[in-house]
């Protein structure tokens, strides 16, 4: 008994580490309760920067098929803030500052299990520039996963061509 005792005493910083550091990475998104509509839209994304900024385009690659029972819902973060959802093979973008900058991708769902699937990347904006990225949820063993990648702008203009942009609000 007493070396179980011992051993949660000394194990415990490690696990406040653990959580420490998901919390840490997760900062890059916005608040949990956040939920968003989506709607493909007839106006355009942006398809130059804004004047001193980068402009950020981010396409939900679902791959082939139709979406039974409703397409997946991506929400993707920056910084600490929700920029936007995607839903099915579609796209949306954001103008961001110039400098470091984190990206964070969900699954907005209302299953705890779905939910807690998130993906990270950064990205180090300049002035001007135009950056892709790519968010997939992929299987492997019948076990989801979430990807949230950068991509080449060849296949990034490609795929925005290819989607329908939409616009997403926060639920209220």
């Amino acid at each position: 008994m007493r070396a179980a005792l011992i051993f949660l005493l000394l194990a415990s910083p490690a696990l406040a580490q653990d959580r420490a550091a998901t919390a840490a990475a997760l900062s890059a998104c916005g608040p949990p309760n956040v939920k968003f509509d989506v709607k493909e839209s007839q106006t355009n994304a942006l398809s130059e920067p804004e004047s001193g900024k980068a402009l950020v385009y981010v396409i939900e690659d679902k791959g082939q098929g139709a979406c039974l029972g409703g397409c997946v819902t991506i929400r993707v973060g920056l910084d600490g803030a929700w920029m936007g959802a995607n839903q099915g093979n579609t796209y949306f973008s954001f103008s961001v500052q110039p400098g470091e900058h984190h990206i964070c991708s969900n699954w907005q769902s209302g299953v705890a299990g779905f939910s807690s699937f998130y993906s990270l990347s950064n990205l180090t904006a300049v002035a001007g520039r135009v950056y892709y990225f790519r968010t997939r949820i992929w299987f492997s063993d019948k076990i989801p996963h979430l990807d949230l990648d950068p991509m080449n702008s060849d296949e990034g203009r490609y795929l925005v061509a290819a989607s329908p942009f939409v616009i997403s609000h926060p639920k209220k």
